[in-house]
């Protein structure tokens, strides 16, 4: 039996099991008090038929029968349970009824009639049928009172439930009611009720053991209606005790019961009642269930059970201190358990020995102890900081006691510190004496001690050396914010700490431990991080050294930290740590911009080209191994802050300028060892471990390297990467290259002859990564101009051009440039000229001087294409840069040379920007008109075609094709190839093809450009511009261009334009001189006819126009002496009759007679074969 504070014996945990389970032998093992408050569910499964029909059941109800046939009570309950509980039910329904509708006045009673003595005397001299009536009917009126109570407690006066005789009697009754009449007494409401009267936790109990099965519902139901705040008031006192009560006779549910707590938000002085009362069957060591459960309530992700047990919290310190108070008892237990693991002897003095623990009189705090040790901190801070718990001056001292103890050398011991230091900083309210100060001042002194000495031995990368560290700079530069940050996400928790308290700590640590020198020197001999990684949490020397930087500190202290910063992006490994793209931006920072304008020197140092060298060593030259010796991490991170330092020391010509200071920029021989390309798609492949980096690199390079970034160049990689070729390499047997560069080479030499042997070393070079195949680039690119050759078969040099490709991947720049020297012509080559990337750089037409058989052969034209687009667009970038890197110098220099001179205007920079672009303007445009030329066949293809030149640019006849040889297909190779690039070009910069069109270039390409570059287009818009240009030759060109553009486009705009020309035309013929007219119509003329053809509507305008300039020639022609009037007749009556036109059939002039002619007599041939046409494209139209 469980006695309680009113001398009533509850049921046993042991007892309630046993009826939980129907075990028969616990029962009899009960003492006759125990089994006397479970008589009623004893003796109801006595005597009613039982479900279970089984052998086994028979004998254990024999077994209780035996075992209640010794008790005397037992024959009450017998004769309680023989009365007719359905007539019962019915009367009390009626009393129900009648007292609802006399508003719950007890007046009358059907249950029981006027009664003669008290409550109690009736009950004692009652039969058993009364004597139910009589607690149905008291049980009915308390439940009713509770229903019109809207939630507010009272304490209901009832003899029958006090009086001390008859409680077991009542008991029995109540048992009984409950379990044969369970529709008009649900145990739920009955339990709400019995919390109402005077020992009711009892009676519950008594009533929860006797129907063991409905725990769980009565828990929950009374928790469900319980208060949020059960402390405030006293039914919330009285229901939190009656609950743990019930928990106490079932511990087995206690955890359950506070979970349900818990969810509900409701009683949160029982949570913490059932915690103290939980004796867990295996104890931790490591944290108490206390600890482990308000530390779950206060630092979990639920705000509204924060916000709830916090109230709890603030309004249990509102009242006086109470020893029965939950709040208390918890509070206490805290300290008891905080007080248990201190160490047992103290000393406020630290001697001067470097081992702490060998210090007499001093005992650190166990190692069994720490992590207890440090959830306690965290649950006090959570108290403190969160539920707003006010410590009293015993948890103060002990707290303070505990945090400054010194913890062995583990990763917990460290984890420990750092907590005891933040919780420091975040309550220094904790300290309030001089020698609490003291001992606080000496703790810390202890930490900066012993860092080293922990991070060694405990095997931590992240040590509470560095938070010591970043916190006094913070100080320093007053950001208390940051501190606030750093203490909150060390805790693991939000607290509000205001910056005003920190006044204390901040003077204590500028000017008794960390003064800023020693803050800067101390961090430069800090040892880099060992393979930095994110998976590497906590403070580290890295975010230290950034704050620095960030402060200027080691620039304004004169220390040097660039090796700090190399070594530690030496060790880096993947996931990228993110404060690494920070810490090379502000010490990018560092380098370029002075700390204050007074001392214009104090600047740090930049990395060294040798030390950048190193880190890529074994990418420098072609044909080695790429070893690794540092991580991919470490090369992209160098990569990423010489792209940064490069785009930084542009964006700060200005300011560099004004204070006369012009950094040293990375030499152009560095970059180019350095495998940019390669690097990228590492890192395209790594970018989950990167991070960011990926993203920041592809937009440096497409500021500083526009050529590495071609959309081009990414489609061929994807060709080359992709899934196909991945497929290929899988698929295919994989036999490693057994050729070497030497055979290579050699097998090269005689090219035409050993063609299907040099094929057979090819293939298996098509099956390696273009990592593998970097050691043959030199074999491949230094014996392309073999392959000019005469026979040299059509695959042999598309495996070549798609090995060039694969290559071109991971080492374009260096490609190129070996590339363009073996390509060029044969005078070049022995007189040993090698171009630099330099020289291409400054002139990109370079690529264009190569071996003019290049120009027909489609592979490595498309290779000189690939090329010459990729150096037009580097040459861009090298000339916007040079620019951005003297204009401010020399306009600085400018500007002294002139003080104290008026009227000179101040616009080099304007004059630079237009001769830079009128340069590169200069560049596009020749490039163009050469790769133009390009297409122009040569006078040999002309003879090949018997004199007709001007099929090869034409698509009209397919007999062309087959000419013998090849050149021909090779030439339209050529000129689709072409076509592609400058359709690009145009694209990217409209500008180019208006200067190339206003440049103008040979008429017989016109079918080809407007037929093959799809936006030609374009020129549409600028044609009027073209035919207003006073230049005759340009007014022709733009006709010839127009007339084509016409035919390929038949828009609404092409129709206007024509329009115009037709209208230039008409007005030109009005003011053009003799000479004149005939160089401007003779070519024109013919254009008329694509006019006609195109717009149908334009035959009116067109054949006025025509008829006018006849009559001018006509009239020219009659002033001659000679007689051609049989023409002129002709003329006059083919222009008189369209019929007689019509059915002409003229003959041809050749143009030996077309030569001899006057000019007009030739004009108006060329008329007539106009009409003609036009007359030929009507008929054909019918």
């Amino acid at each position: 039996l469980t006695p309680s504070f009113s001398g009533l014996h509850f049921v046993s945990p042991y007892a309630f099991a046993a009826m939980q389970k129907v075990d028969v032998v616990r029962l009899a093992a009960l003492s006759d008090p125990e089994l006397r408050l479970l008589l009623p569910c004893l003796v109801r499964m006595a005597l009613c038929a039982p479900a279970d029909q089984s052998n086994a059941w028979a004998q254990d109800k024999k077994l209780i029968l035996r075992l209640l046939s010794g008790v005397e009570a037992v024959n009450s309950i017998v004769a309680l349970l023989s009365v007719d509980f359905h007539a019962l039910e019915q009367d009390a329904r009626k009393e129900q009824q009648l007292r609802h509708k006399a508003g719950g006045s007890n007046s009358e009673s059907i249950l029981v009639s006027q009664l003669q003595h008290g409550l109690t005397l009736e009950f004692e001299h009652s039969d058993p049928l009364r004597r139910l009536r009589l607690a149905l009917s008291e049980l009915l009126a308390i439940m009713n009172k509770v229903a019109d109570s809207s939630g507010e407690f009272f304490l209901k006066s009832s003899e029958l439930f006090e009086s001390p005789v008859y409680l077991e009697e009542v008991a029995d009754v109540l048992c009984i009611l409950q379990a044969e009449l369970p529709s008009l007494l649900p145990i739920v409401d009955v339990a709400e009720a019995l919390l109402h009267v005077r020992n009711g936790d009892w009676f519950l109990c008594l009533l929860v053991a006797n129907v063991p099965d409905s725990f769980n519902e009565v828990c929950r139901g009374l928790i469900k209606n319980g208060e949020r705040q059960d402390e405030e008031s006293v039914g919330g006192r009285r229901r939190t005790e009656a609950l743990r009560q019930l928990c106490q006779m079932n511990p087995s549910q206690a955890l359950n019961i506070r979970a349900m707590v818990v969810q509900e938000c409701h009683l949160p002085g029982l949570g913490v009642a059932l915690t103290l009362d939980y004796k867990p069957d295996s104890a931790d060591e490591a944290v108490s269930p206390l600890v482990s459960y308000v530390s779950g309530l206060l630092l979990g992700t639920n705000g509204k059970v924060r916000t709830w047990f916090g109230m709890f919290i603030r309004n249990g310190q509102q009242r006086k201190r109470e020893s029965s108070s939950v709040l208390w008892q918890m509070r206490r237990q805290l300290l008891l358990e905080l007080v248990a693991i201190l160490p047992r002897s103290r000393g406020t003095h630290v001697p001067s020995g470097s081992d702490p623990e060998s210090c007499p009189g001093y005992s650190g705090l166990r190692e069994e102890h720490v992590v207890k040790a440090s959830a306690l901190l965290r649950l006090y801070c959570a108290l403190m900081g969160i539920a707003g718990l006010r410590p009293t001056d015993e948890e103060a001292e002990q707290l303070l006691q505990l945090m400054t103890s010194r913890p062995p050398a583990t990763p917990a011991g460290v984890r420990f510190v750092s907590l005891s230091f933040c919780k420091l900083l975040a309550f220094p309210t904790l300290v309030s004496t001089p020698e609490q100060e003291q001992l606080m001042v000496i703790w810390l002194t202890w930490m900066i001690k012993e860092e080293e000495y922990f991070e060694s031995a405990a095997g931590v990368s992240a040590s509470f050396g560095e938070m010591l560290l970043l916190v006094a700079m913070y100080f320093h530069s007053n950001q208390l914010g940051a501190i606030i940050e750093l203490v909150c996400s060390t805790l693991g928790m939000k607290i509000a700490i205001k910056p005003s308290s920190l006044n204390k700590m901040k003077t204590i640590f500028t000017h008794e431990i960390f003064t800023e020198q020693v803050v800067t020197a101390h961090a430069v001999r800090v040892a880099v991080t060992n393979s930095l990684s994110a998976n590497i949490a906590g403070f580290l020397p890295i975010h230290c050294i950034y704050q620095l930087l960030k402060s200027r500190a080691f620039t304004k202290h004169k220390v040097s930290i660039k090796d700090w910063i190399f070594r530690q992006l030496c060790e880096t490994t993947t996931p990228l740590h993110t404060q690494l793209l920070p810490l090379i931006d502000v010490y990018i920072n560092s380098i370029l911009t002075p700390a204050s304008k007074a001392n214009p020197e104090a600047t740090n140092q930049p990395i060294t080209e040798q030390e950048i060298l190193n880190v890529f060593q074994g990418h420098a030259g072609v044909g080695l191994s790429v070893t690794l010796a540092y991580s991919i991490t470490t090369q992209l991170l160098i990569l990423y802050y010489i792209l940064s330092y490069e785009e930084a020391l542009l964006g700060n010509t200005k300011t560099l300028a004004l204070m006369q200071k012009k950094p040293k920029s990375y030499s152009a021989a560095l970059m180019d060892q350095i495998p940019i390309k390669h690097l990228i798609r590492q890192a395209q492949g790594l970018q989950q471990e990167l991070g960011g980096l990926h993203s920041a690199l592809l937009r440096l390079l497409a500021t500083n390297y526009p050529h590495l970034c071609m959309v081009e160049g990414w489609i061929c990689e994807e060709e080359v990467t992709g899934t196909l070729p991945l497929l290929r390499r899988m698929l295919l047997p994989s036999c490693s290259c057994r050729y070497t560069q030497a055979q290579l080479h050699a097998a090269f030499q005689n090219v035409v002859l050993s063609g299907p042997a040099l094929m057979r070393m090819l293939e298996p070079l098509t099956l390696l990564s273009a990592a593998d195949l970097i050691p043959y680039a030199e074999a491949l690119t230094a014996n392309m101009g073999l392959l000019l050759q005469p026979g040299v078969a059509r695959r042999l040099l598309q495996t070549v051009s798609k090995l060039w490709m694969v290559l071109n991947t991971v080492m374009p720049r260096r490609l190129w440039v070996m590339t363009v020297n073996a390509l060029q012509p044969s005078a070049k080559l022995l007189r040993q000229h090698c171009y630099t990337q330099n020289d291409l750089l400054v002139d990109p037409l370079i690529v264009l001087r190569c071996d003019p058989r290049v120009f027909r052969c489609p592979p490595l034209m498309d290779i000189t294409l690939h090329m010459l687009n990729g150096y037009l667009l580097a040459s861009k970038a090298y000339l916007n840069a040079h620019l951005k890197e003297t204009a401010e110098f020399d306009r600085q220099t400018q500007t002294i040379s002139n003080l104290g001179l008026t009227g000179q205007p101040d616009t080099p920079e304007v004059t630079r920007e237009e001769l830079k672009n009128a340069l590169l303007a200069a560049q596009d445009s020749a490039a163009v008109q050469i790769l133009l030329e390009v297409c122009l066949p040569s006078s040999q293809e002309e003879q090949l075609l018997g004199g007709d030149g001007e099929g090869l640019v034409k698509s009209g006849q397919s007999r062309e094709w087959q000419i013998e040889g090849g050149l021909l297909s090779d030439l339209r190779e050529v000129q689709c190839l072409i076509c592609c690039l400058l359709h690009q070009m145009f694209i990217a910069d409209p500008n180019i093809a208006k200067l190339v069109h206003f440049q103008g270039y040979p008429q017989a390409l016109l079918p080809l450009t407007v037929a093959g570059i799809p936006s030609m287009h374009i020129c549409l818009d600028f044609i009027p511009e073209l035919l207003a240009q006073p230049q005759q030759e340009k007014q022709i060109f733009a006709i010839q261009l127009l007339s084509h553009l016409c035919t390929q486009y038949a828009l609404p705009k092409s129709l206007s334009v024509a329009r115009l020309a037709i209208s230039v035309m008409g007005t030109l013929l009005t003011v053009l001189t003799r000479p004149r007219r005939f160089v401007f119509f003779m070519p024109t003329l013919p254009c008329l006819v694509p006019f006609c053809r195109a717009f149908p509507p334009l035959y009116d305008d067109v054949v006025s126009l025509l008829v006018q300039v006849g009559q001018v020639c006509a009239a020219d022609v009659a002033t001659k002496s000679r007689d051609i009037d049989p023409f002129i007749g002709r003329l006059k009556e083919s222009l008189g009759s369209d019929m007689g036109l019509s059915k002409m059939s003229l003959p041809k002039r050749s143009a030996e007679e077309l030569g001899a002619a006057d000019p007009d007599v030739q004009l108006c041939y060329c008329i007539e074969a106009a009409f003609m046409d036009i007359v030929e494209t009507c008929i054909q139209g019918f």
